[in-house]
């Protein structure tokens, strides 16, 4: 999984993903440390509680609390939960296919910077999060722009010489969620963007 190099590089250390065809590009964890431009539109979506999914070092965990919105966030990697857990949000060492508290009674499950893609199998985990939520619950998720091929790799991050075993990860573009919502059971799917960024709800 994604291991050590993931926790060096919340610690600002620079980390690069590299895919099966050798393509890199910087593991960009600064962008997941403050609030970023376009947060809100993702934040003023999310129901109460909201369960963060791959929460990293928890700023949307941490915002929600602060206004007032029940929030958990879950993440692989102890280093994210207790940077969550210092910033003043809750935060509990879990993968999303494993045990979850509260399973059938979140509002909302929000699938952030990219986190539509935990797996590398976006029905897999969308169906997963019907699991999680209750009934009338939302997923609000952060999608590629529009052309966005909808595909799955397999990637690993490196530093100099050293690097994590490969993991699957996938891509969704907000032209492409309105099929794999339906395929996954949500009859309703709204994209917008902000910012720059693309976004959806499921319900």
């Amino acid at each position: 999984m994604i291991g050590p190099l993931y926790a060096e590089s919340l610690d600002g250390a620079r980390i690069d993903v590299e895919a099966a065809d050798g393509r890199t590009w910087p593991l960009e964890s600064w962008r997941w440390l403050d609030g970023a431009e376009g947060d809100e539109a993702m934040l003023a979506r999310c129901g109460d509680p909201t369960l963060d999914v791959g929460s990293g070092p928890g700023r949307l965990t941490v915002a929600l609390t602060r206004r007032g919105v029940g929030a958990l966030g879950i993440d692989v990697t102890p280093r994210a939960v207790r940077l969550t857990r210092l910033a003043g949000g809750r935060a509990l060492c879990r993968d999303v296919f494993g045990h979850v508290p509260g399973g059938g009674r979140w509002a909302t499950v929000l699938l952030a910077d990219g986190n539509i893609g935990i797996g590398g199998d976006p029905e897999a985990l969308l169906r997963r999060a019907r699991e999680l939520l209750r009934p009338g619950g939302e997923v609000v998720a952060e999608l590629g722009p529009p052309g966005t091929a909808t595909r799955s790799e397999r990637v690993r991050l490196r530093r100099d010489d050293t690097v994590t075993g490969w993991f699957a990860w996938a891509r969704v573009g907000a032209d492409g969620i309105g099929p794999l919502a339906r395929r996954t059971g949500f009859g309703r799917a709204e994209v917008w963007t902000e910012a720059g960024r693309w976004f959806c709800v499921l319900g």
